[in-house]
């Protein structure tokens, strides 16, 4: 089969702004072991999305900058593209699955409501000492569950994080604000303990729910259960003010950035390595150029793969590991529906 693979915390708020938990620098060395990633045999390229939504092949390309995506098999759910994901980051690990203590999938395109897809994950790994749960916290989820295996093996044992989405599953591939923009993928990371001087420096995650309506999928909750009518309104496909996401992300992502460096004492020239959500070309350009790193390099690889959601973020990790040095200072910047924004600082 092909496929690309590659191998005490303070609670602070703003009169008008998220809650933001900035966690303490750790006392000992919890870092990513291997990082491997999992994108679907499907390539489909702008010419087929095209047709779908009736723009030119062109239109996509300008407006985005993506030049293709992946799509999952009819077969395929989240938990399919998860488990080859975390075969290569526990071969780069040198770990088996039995070695796991836990398993963190962040999703918002689980197999299922229920069970949590990280159990599903759990007994296709065979990872029979790790307790398994999913988090949710849309294109920003995988940093959210990166913090959460940090804590979990502070005192010892290894985690297992994937990020995954299927978003080929909810979106309106006649929507031309949305279909253009999504692919599926799976990345993860294996967690654990690291040498003296490496790993998880410190991180940062921040909730904006006064603007959760700008991304949403409306239907298929408690709230509008799955019936005739809500679906032919169409309320379980995938919902976003396109133009309010990127005034959001403009204005509180490169603050937010800037404040978490601050925080943790690191000037804009220490970063090495910037790993920004991969939203769309456009989003990812003026991020880089509003924050002008002044030696960092920016990985990217929405040209290929689109928005993966919870994925983008391990996905591009994965795809950038062998151009980290050991010793460099990685930055995981990603943001999402909630709204939320996580931030990671990894010395390598």
């Amino acid at each position: 089969m092909s496929q690309d693979c590659f191998c005490g915390c303070a609670l602070a708020e703003a009169a008008d702004g998220p809650a933001v938990h900035r966690a303490p620098m750790p006392t000992s060395g919890i870092g990513i072991l291997g990082c491997g990633a999992y994108l679907p045999d499907e390539e489909v390229g702008n010419d087929v999305v095209a047709a779908e939504v009736g723009v030119e092949e062109s239109w996509i390309e300008r407006k985005t900058g993506i030049l293709a995506r992946r799509r999952a098999a009819p077969w395929q759910a989240a938990s399919d593209l998860a488990v080859p994901a975390a075969e290569a980051a526990l071969e780069r690990a040198g770990l088996t699955a039995a070695d796991l203590s836990v398993i963190i999938i962040a999703t918002s395109t689980p197999d299922s409501p229920q069970p949590a897809t990280a159990c599903v994950v759990q007994d296709k790994l065979g990872a029979v000492n790790a307790a398994a749960f999913d988090v949710n916290a849309v294109c920003s989820g995988f940093v959210f569950a990166l913090e959460t295996a940090r804590r979990l093996v502070a005192d010892g044992g290894h985690a297992l994080v994937v990020g995954v989405d299927v978003y080929s599953r909810i979106l309106d591939h006649t929507d031309r604000r949305t279909a253009v923009l999504f692919g599926d993928g799976a990345g993860a990371v294996v967690v654990g303990p690291t040498r003296p001087g490496r790993g998880i420096v410190a991180s940062s995650l921040s909730s904006y729910g006064q603007h959760a309506g700008l991304i949403e999928v409306p239907g298929g909750g408690s709230r509008v259960p799955p019936t005739k009518e809500s679906l032919a309104a169409g309320a379980h496909y995938f919902k976003m003010d396109g133009r309010a996401v990127r005034e959001f992300v403009d204005r509180e992502v490169p603050v937010a950035v800037r404040g978490f460096l601050a925080d943790t004492g690191h000037a804009d020239d220490a970063v090495a390595h910037f790993v920004p959500h991969q939203a769309n070309g456009h989003m990812v350009a003026e991020l880089e150029r509003t924050l002008a790193f002044p030696t960092a390099r920016t990985h990217v690889t929405f040209e290929r793969y689109g928005n993966t959601g919870a994925a983008s973020v391990p996905i591009t990790l994965a795809a950038a590991q062998h151009e980290i040095a050991e010793g460099d200072l990685v930055l995981l910047t990603a943001f999402g529906g909630g709204m939320a924004m996580g931030m990671s600082l990894i010395r390598w």
